[in-house]
């Protein structure tokens, strides 16, 4: 029996970005890893992508969550910008948006209000963000 035929419901397709000028990588290829090994399909943006290189990405790959990684403290002005690029191409909706890395806690209910759905920081379980994601991604 093939693995498409075992598996009932449709691959999940994941978004791993590394937005602005962070350069530290290791743990975005670290969660990018866990989620393939969850069965999730995974597209890695690479270093240092724009706002826009990030909204082009999730649109054109058409994934179900955008998870952006961010240690470099630009949060609050590049996670609205791919916020509101996903809401310019009608791509915010039917996605789950996710930030992973170092957001200080006064400033993630103002990333929640703009519309990220979850904030996970440092040590944060794999097995918890894997089963958000599944409970959470949109059916589409």
């Amino acid at each position: 029996m093939s693995v498409e035929h075992e598996q009932d419901e449709r691959t999940i397709r994941c978004l791993v970005a590394k937005v602005g000028l962070d350069g530290h990588d290791r743990g975005a290829h670290v969660i990018a890893r866990a989620l393939r090994d969850a069965g999730f399909e995974v597209i890695y943006s690479g270093l240092h992508r724009s706002p826009d290189e990030v909204v082009q990405a999730a649109v054109q790959e058409d994934v179900d969550v955008v998870g952006i990684s961010i240690l470099s403290g630009a949060h609050k002005t590049l996670v609205p910008r791919i916020l509101d690029g996903l809401r310019e191409y009608d791509a915010f909706d039917d996605r789950l948006v996710l930030v992973g890395g170092i957001v200080p806690d006064d400033d993630q209910p103002e990333l929640r209000e703009l519309g990220v759905d979850e904030i996970f920081g440092p040590g944060a379980s794999m097995a918890e963000m894997i089963q958000y994601i599944r409970e959470q991604a949109p059916e589409r």
